[in-house]
């Protein structure tokens, strides 16, 4: 069994700075993963939410992608909220690399400006993403590695016809890898016509949940005037 990431085979680099980062033992997932996604074939990683997909497909990433300013590997996430995390990830355990994080949302322009300056690895919405391609404010003919995460919450959101385009935006990818906390029909036909021959990797107990038992969550219905006050007031209570 992995004790730590220095089992992996990873760069100096790469467990340095996961060592800054506070990282020193590998979830399950990510000690199945890794291993495998390091060789370069297509797989797909099904745990749930909460059990740290990002470190499984994001150490591989910065293992093998270079600071050239050039977008070698693409990550597509169904929320803004969810790409903001996973950059920040990205970021921590590849220090020497360019992360950028596109999405709705916000002023399109200084995403734009922000790519302009060189990006190595870019993190995305499907909608901001495909604005940007149609502004030709990125080429993804560079992209070696695709990342669909959360890919089962992102063809709820209606996003398959997206992603489709993206596939086709990307046609000299090397290494593709899906992962999603359960695999209904779509996500599975969404696999066979895309990845070439995926490994799929479990990790998670067998109930049907998509979300660790230890995590709660909560849902507070108010009116969309009310948000901004009613998260200020979940923030400052006990």
């Amino acid at each position: 069994m992995t004790k730590s990431f220095a089992d992996l085979a990873l760069r100096p680099e790469v467990l340095k700075s996961l060592s800054a980062a506070g990282f020193e033992k590998p979830f399950p997932i990510q000690e199945l993963v890794i291993p495998i996604a390091l060789t370069g074939v297509d797989l797909i990683g099904q745990a749930k939410t909460g059990t740290g997909k990002t470190l499984g497909f994001g150490l591989p990433i910065v293992n093998s992608v270079k600071a050239i300013g050039v977008i070698q590997a693409l990550v597509v996430v169904p929320t803004r909220e969810l790409g903001v995390q996973v950059a920040e990830e990205l970021e921590k355990i590849g220090s020497d690399l360019s992360v950028a994080s596109v999405y709705g949302g916000r002023a399109i322009e200084p995403q734009i400006a922000q790519l302009n300056e060189g990006v190595d690895i870019l993190v995305a919405t499907p909608g901001r993403l495909l604005d940007l391609h149609r502004q030709k404010a990125l080429d993804l003919s560079t992209v070696q590695q695709l990342v669909l995460d959360e890919a089962d919450e992102m063809l709820d959101l209606g996003f398959l016809p997206d992603v489709e385009k993206i596939f086709s935006l990307t046609p000299n990818r090397t290494q593709t890898m899906l992962f999603s906390a359960t695999m209904p029909g779509d996500v599975v036909v969404l696999a066979r016509k895309f990845l070439n021959q995926p490994t799929h990797i479990r990790a998670q107990e067998e109930d049907s949940g998509a979300v660790v038992k230890n995590i709660s969550q909560f849902i507070y219905r108010t009116h969309a005037l009310d948000k901004a006050e009613i998260v200020s007031r979940i923030l400052r209570a006990e």
